[in-house]
């Protein structure tokens, strides 16, 4: 099998309304788009790792940390903009530089809670399994969603009035959007990170949980320092 040329890439704009500067809060010492980076370079199957922001602060971080660095424009960077847009954003711009990946590894920066081995694991689960791409998602045993309805609480995957053993109920997974594994030319031309066969890596439960608002931070600090994740 011939390796394949990973490069991982990190969105990370600078709006954030729930945090102010949360890419570049500090977690564990470090600030949290650091942790990304980290991971990504410390992953034996990564070439390089970029940083696409409109930010200039997050820009500098990320070249501290070691991360080649991309320029987005602002339009594409907004609280409506997709990190869809900031991938194809990336992958146009290493092209005009003649760097042509054949994985990308599309990185969330508010999941600090992983390691460089679930990255190197995940691809190569998509090499041998042949994947068009991958997410990471997190299993869940025995669990019920709902819904508000216009009058009542609703299910939305069981009947309530028929419940199966839990011998009986069917794994699910909860993707966590702590990355994605794509081909550069399938998320071109489809304008999503996922298509054709998709493969799902499974996480730690633990690995689960990203940030959104102050109490997440200190959550992820916690578990990182817990289980020897803060170094």
């Amino acid at each position: 099998m011939i390796k394949p040329k990973v490069i991982a890439v990190i969105p990370a704009r600078g709006g954030s309304k729930g945090i102010p500067k949360k890419n570049i809060m500090p977690i564990c010492d470090k600030p949290l788009l650091a942790w990304s980076i980290l991971h990504a370079k410390n992953a034996t199957q990564i070439e390089s790792v970029w940083v696409t922001s409109d930010d200039l602060e997050i820009l500098d971080v990320a070249k501290e940390y070691g991360a080649e660095t991309i320029q987005r424009p602002s339009h594409l960077a907004g609280d409506a903009s997709s990190s869809e847009a900031a991938w194809i954003h990336a992958i146009q711009h290493m092209k005009q530089q003649k760097i042509n990946p054949d994985l990308i590894v599309g990185m969330q920066a508010t999941s600090p809670i992983r390691g460089a081995d679930d990255l190197d694991l995940a691809i190569f689960q998509f090499m041998a399994e042949e994947l068009d791409s991958l997410l990471a998602a997190t299993e869940v045993d025995d669990y019920f969603s709902w819904r508000i309805g216009s009058t009542n609480a609703e299910p939305i995957d069981h009947d309530f009035k028929n419940r199966k053993p839990r011998q009986e109920i069917r794994t699910k997974y909860l993707e966590n959007g702590s990355f994605y594994i794509f081909k550069p030319e399938n998320i071109r031309k489809n304008i999503n990170r996922l298509s054709g066969k998709i493969g799902i890596y499974a996480m730690e439960k633990y690995k689960m949980f990203q940030i959104d608002n102050p109490a997440d931070a200190i959550l992820c600090e916690v578990i990182m320092r817990g289980y020897g994740l803060d170094s």
